[in-house]
């Protein structure tokens, strides 16, 4: 993978050195016969309407993740102010797109957010919940909490990121967050679980 970051475009409600979100874009074509990232929703494609709303929360500090269809897909970011980085084992699973991620955060960041691309239902204001919290306890993971569990849109403080970057293959966050742990806060975030992958679900879309 490699890295690339955009201009700076700030209006962000968090000091970049406390919190990077990363937006984990990297996977192949979905249910909607195209790269799932470029389905429309409310105007614009599925992966520029969540990262506005990732920017709207933490300005520039805003990574994405882009691996099968990257050339495709990069000219979806427009001018929003996000850094790129292209994971290029995007095949060996979500775990390989979570370690570049993290491995492109700067040394002064104390928390990682990750949220997946598919996620268009999830809103500036829910991501905003995670990071107040979050900033109350930022020892703590702080979770998305819907369908009786733990999931994504998840903060990771720095102290998780070996952690992270020991996944493997198809392995998510979701064994991190089911580790008895009482440094685990959960956000009440019904819209986390709407993914967006085949033209059927565009409608279950939000406002920001």
């Amino acid at each position: 993978w490699a890295a690339r970051g955009a201009a700076a475009g700030l209006g962000a409600s968090l000091n970049t050195a406390e919190l990077q979100i990363i937006v984990l874009a990297a996977g192949g074509r979905g249910r909607v016969g195209s790269p799932m990232q470029l389905a429309p929703g409310q105007g614009a494609p599925l992966l520029q309407l969540v990262l506005s709303r990732a920017t709207a929360v933490a300005g520039h500090a805003v990574t994405v993740v882009l691996g099968a269809h990257a050339a495709e897909l990069a000219p979806a970011l427009g001018q929003l102010p996000v850094s790129l980085v292209v994971n290029r084992e995007w095949s060996e699973g979500m775990a390989a797109s979570i370690r570049a991620g993290v491995l492109s955060l700067p040394g002064s960041c104390a928390a990682a957010l990750l949220l997946l691309a598919d996620q268009a239902a999830v809103t500036s204001a829910d991501l905003q919940r995670l990071a107040d919290t979050w900033r109350r306890s930022p020892r703590a993971i702080v979770a998305a909490q819907y369908g009786g569990t733990h999931g994504v849109p998840a903060i990771f403080p720095r102290g998780e990121f070996p952690a992270l970057l020991r996944l493997r293959g198809e392995q998510g966050v979701n064994a991190l967050l089911r580790r008895p742990a009482s440094d685990l806060i959960g956000v009440p975030m019904p819209s986390a679980a709407t993914d967006i992958d085949r033209p059927a679900d565009l409608p279950k879309l939000t406002e920001p």
